[in-house]
């Protein structure tokens, strides 16, 4: 297989060169070649050295990213697109063999940022180290770089840095360390060097007792593995629904036959019905397994039927989860009818526990709750409805896909399965504010952020308009005393407009490209307003608070 050897300016990790890599990546793929990848302070800011036997050619990266194809011809025709027989190498890793080798796993529950940010940083950190590390991501759309046998086999050590579940057992009596997204991108050759200084974990195990430990282990992380698998169906279902909306207008699901119809029954009676079991079900599995999934998607559907909403689907998720890991422990059973436990007894007492409590104990009163909080926000208007805008799009800002993020989205989203999309559309308005406003304000006031932030402002841009609130995340741990108060006031006043103008938005995600699809969004001027605003908000106050650069260090960044 031919090679060819593209080298970096260094640091490697701003968007513009993952951008470049990741084109890089694709067309070495389609073209049957070996890629390696190489960081060198040699090189200078902004250019790729691209070597193989017999070619050697100097790009910058954005031309590498709008013409990969034609850049690579003189190396590798595209005739050469044969060789399919070694999978792709890690881009990341370092071409020298290591001497140790690293595995892990990185997983979000969205799926959409944190997971590869911490895949990047910890391969970025081993081969700073001198090791070589192969990372799994559990994305959005599956596995990608899937570990085999063979990889787990000859691994020193394993990090699983996930904020959502992530089945360990195949990891048994290696050095397991597990912890969160967060920590991996804060930290990462911490992490490696704590990994490595392990003892193995027992056969039998699913990692070491340590302080990370807990925090992947607590209630967010339950909480948010079930979002995670429930927001595909909240997402369908409201874009299926918006469709139905556009074509039969309001009263689509009226007339039996017609595609208006069909469109809400897929939508809105299929997809949106099963929102509330999958996410009991998932934060159950999240705490008990498998055990756990078939009570707490019972004690799910029961929330759903009784009016209990979201609330009840958490509390059935938690009572099922919590209560089948008790029973799973407390009954002890000889070999000789071990089967049993799995398949009969644990399904048949939990769901009939959970249940019972969910008729009888839960559900009226969450019931009452719900339709207490609907009556208010439906209700809401003038000053009530800044104020709840204010608090979600501050929350939204505050950590950016943190746990309090996460609470706002999570409650925006369980209250569009009850028809109530005000939240829904401040929440995601100000979750895209903090990107572009970062992006505007490096674009506009270029003496306040160095070299390498003014990069990236393209690519943090395109991901403030796809609702990747995470983009911010670079600018924000580098200045995190002026960028979050920014943010976190930008944020806000997009989240007030947006309530105080009434938009309403059926889609839980997709940022600005959602607003394409007929009727899902309501007051679509005044909601692109709160949107713009917000933005303008961050980038003046950005300019008040960062500091000019001296004139030296903007020449040496």
């Amino acid at each position: 297989m031919k090679t060819i050897t593209a080298t970096f300016a260094s640091p490697a990790d701003e968007p513009l060169t993952r951008l470049a890599v990741s084109a890089l990546q694709a067309e070495s793929k389609l073209r049957g070649l070996q890629l390696d990848i190489v960081e060198s302070s040699q090189t200078t800011s902004g250019e790729v050295h691209l070597r193989s036997n017999d070619q050697d050619i100097q790009t910058d990266r954005p031309q590498l990213i709008r013409e990969t194809g034609k850049i690579l011809d003189p190396i590798s025709p595209r005739t050469q697109q044969t060789n399919t027989t070694l999978p792709p190498r890690e881009t990341s890793a370092p071409v020298a063999v290591a001497n140790k080798y690293l595995i892990g796993v990185t997983s979000c529950p969205t799926g959409i940022a944190h997971t590869f940010m911490a895949a990047e940083a910890l391969i970025k950190g081993a081969k700073a180290m001198g090791y070589e590390m192969k990372v799994e991501t559990r994305g959005s759309v599956g596995a990608k770089n899937e570990l085999t046998a063979e990889d787990i086999a000859k691994a020193d050590a394993v990090i699983v840095a996930a904020d959502a579940t992530v089945e360990t057992a195949r990891f048994s009596g290696k050095k397991l360390l597990e912890t969160g997204t967060k920590a991996a991108i804060r930290d990462s050759q911490g992490l490696i060097k704590e990994a490595l200084a392990l003892e193995p974990s027992p056969a039998q195990g699913s990692g070491l007792k340590q302080p990370a430990k807990k925090e992947r282990t607590g209630p967010y992380k339950h909480l948010m593995t079930g979002v995670s698998h429930m927001l595909p169906l909240v997402v369908a279902g409201g874009l299926l629904i918006a469709l139905a909306f556009a074509i039969g207008g309001i009263y689509a699901g009226d007339e039996e036959g017609t595609l208006g119809w069909a469109l809400m029954q897929i939508g809105g009676a299929s997809a949106f019905a099963l929102f509330v079991p999958v996410f009991a079900g998932f934060i159950a599995f999240s705490i008990a397994d498998r055990p756990g999934l078939t009570p707490g998607l019972i004690g799910g559907m029961l929330a759903s039927s009784l009016g209990a909403g979201f609330l009840g689907g958490i509390a059935a998720g938690f009572l099922a989860g919590y209560f089948t890991r008790w029973l799973n422990k407390a009954i002890k059973l000889p070999d000789q009818l071990a089967g049993l436990k799995p398949v009969l007894i644990l399904p048949l007492i939990s769901s009939l526990v959970v249940g019972l409590a969910m008729v009888y104990l839960i559900g009226p009163p969450v019931k009452g709750l719900m339709d207490g909080v609907s009556a208010w926000l439906n209700a809401m208007q003038g000053s009530s409805a800044l104020i709840l805008g204010l608090l979600l799009g501050g929350m939204m800002a505050f950590d950016m896909g943190g746990p309090i993020n996460k609470a706002a989205y999570t409650f925006a989203v369980g209250l569009v399965a009850t028809q109530i999309y005000g939240p829904m559309a401040a929440v995601m308005a100000a979750g895209m504010v903090p990107p572009l406003g970062v992006a505007l304000a490096a674009t506009l006031f270029k003496n306040r952020f160095s070299a390498d932030e003014q990069q990236a402002t393209k690519a943090t841009a395109v991901l403030g308009i796809a609702f990747i609130t995470e983009g911010a995340i670079p600018y924000a741990a580098a200045d995190p005393f002026r960028v979050i108060p920014a943010t976190i006031a930008g944020s806000a006043t997009a989240g007030a407009i947006s309530m105080a103008v009434g938009s309403k938005l059926m889609v839980p995600h997709g940022g600005i490209f959602v607003l394409a699809i007929p009727n899902a969004i309501t007051h679509m001027l005044g909601y692109l307003i709160a949107i713009v605003a917000g933005t303008l908000v961050t980038t003046t106050v950005l300019f008040f608070l960062k500091k000019r650069r001296p004139a030296a260090n903007e020449a040496a960044a």
